[in-house]
């Protein structure tokens, strides 16, 4: 039996892979995920979608910090060539519809959500979710990035739930 490998074979390029994080309603979890994320990105070499990618996840953690009132998760899911970025958290209430109601004024503090959401990713959506770690059933928002795809269009695939 010949001796066991020192350390284990990194996943290849385009081998799937998943990281999850779960932190507390805390105004510093946005921060962490951006941070944590940008780390996954860099050592899988997708440096390329990780400056959308943390715009994307920044939006969606503060917003699940600001109004759910309970801890959140954020899941990683890379099948190649789409980085899926689902963020939960154990508030039931779905984002307001996308529905043009206007231009956003340029001192608002809120409400460009969703709009930098339809801009910037490939793909999105939301789904009932079920986080037994988060303590509830709750929703998840989710995201899509190609890899290579340039800017956003709007016949984007989604990758399967």
């Amino acid at each position: 039996m010949p001796p066991p490998a020192p350390y284990p074979v990194p996943t290849p390029f385009g081998g799937p892979w998943e990281y999850a994080l779960r932190f507390p309603g805390d105004p510093r979890g946005p921060g962490v995920a951006r941070a944590t994320l940008r780390a996954v990105l860099t050592a899988h070499h997708l440096g390329e979608l990780a400056d959308r990618a943390e715009l994307l996840t920044s939006e969606l953690t503060t917003n699940a910090v600001r109004y759910s009132k309970g801890p959140a998760a954020v899941l990683l899911r890379w099948a190649a060539p789409i980085l899926r970025v689902s963020v939960s958290d154990p508030c039931p209430e779905f984002p307001a519809p996308r529905v043009p109601v206007g231009p956003v004024a340029v001192d608002a503090e809120r409400g460009r959500g969703l709009l930098i959401l339809d801009l910037l990713a490939d793909a999105w959506g939301d789904c009932c979710a079920e986080e037994p770690a988060l303590g509830s059933v709750g929703k998840s928002i989710w995201f899509e990035l190609i890899l290579g795809a340039g800017p956003p269009s709007s016949d984007a695939p989604a990758l399967a739930a």
